[in-house]
């Protein structure tokens, strides 16, 4: 019945054209909003997300397999069972093997996944022998645990110099790691884009762990461009649910995503680490 209450308020829970939404308000955190699967305990993983411990018959598994790309970089599998990707529903509540994956080199993250494949550039490897982890979460960003350890898995790759243009080289305009360029992300540090990039400007502080406006509606047109700038006295990372976007969120430094609104619906703009609401971005 609890499975079934939290699926009918899933589906409840839509924006314009029926795309589904987060579950929780502007000015609540993930752990309000979520949902009584497992035990949540006060253990984090390596990144300080709580864990989230279900019993080990029946929990959600993840195998990584790497294969060298015939262009640029590798190509990531991830092969789960008992476990399912939902990427409309990120930031609602936790529902049973469901939900979402971290992508980690040698400890370091590289990006959120919403599904079964990943593309690595080669550019975003240093030289070397490394440690790439995968680690499923829950649609609240909690750790899905078994035996009070992190469900994830692992696989090594060795990055080597090779000429721009072949297979593992830095091809692709050679962008350091870290960086990246072109619509919809934030550029080197020190450069702002200009005015005339988005039709909307939202311009957002973060201080003492409260946000400033306060949380609210942006309602845009369908096709529009906004600029989402955000200011934090502690390093994070924002996240635009629904469209997949991340930007790093340098600490004491102004930081700007532009995106343009090609999808209708409600869609939440959050910070990762403080896991707060900054705004809700309502496409028609």
């Amino acid at each position: 019945m609890l499975v079934l209450a939290l699926l009918l308020a899933g589906g409840a829970a839509t924006g314009c054209g029926g795309r589904a939404t987060t579950h929780h308000k502007p000015g609540t955190s993930h752990e309000q909003a979520s949902g009584g699967v497992g035990t949540l305990l006060t253990a984090t993983d390596a990144t300080g997300h709580r864990l989230r411990e279900v019993p080990a018959q029946g929990a959600p598994e993840v195998q990584l397999t790497v294969r060298p790309d015939s262009e640029d970089g590798w190509n990531l599998q991830l092969a789960v069972t008992n476990y399912r990707f939902t990427p409309d529903s990120t930031g609602g509540a936790a529902l049973p093997g469901a939900g979402h994956a971290h992508l980690e080199l040698d400890g370091r993250k590289l990006a959120r996944l919403y599904g079964p494949w990943f593309h690595l550039p080669a550019a975003q490897v240093p030289e070397g022998t490394h440690t790439l982890t995968v680690r499923l979460y829950a649609d609240d960003h909690t750790a899905w645990a078994v035996s009070g350890k992190p469900v994830e898995g692992t696989a090594q790759l060795t990055a080597t110099a090779t000429a721009p243009g072949q297979p593992g080289g830095h091809s692709h305009g050679d962008t350091p790691p870290g960086q990246t360029t072109g619509p919809g992300q934030t550029p080197p540090p020190g450069q702002t884009p200009a005015p005339e990039q988005a039709d909307r400007t939202v311009t957002i502080t973060v201080r003492d762990g409260k946000v400033s406006p306060a949380p609210a509606r942006t309602e845009l047109r369908r096709g529009e461009r906004v600029a989402l700038r955000v200011t934090s006295d502690r390093a994070d990372t924002l996240h635009v649910h629904g469209y997949d976007k991340e930007l790093a969120l340098p600490a004491g430094q102004e930081a700007t995503l532009i995106l343009t609104a090609d999808r209708t619906g409600l869609f939440e703009v959050e910070t990762h680490e403080s896991s707060l609401v900054l705004t809700q971005l309502l496409v028609r």
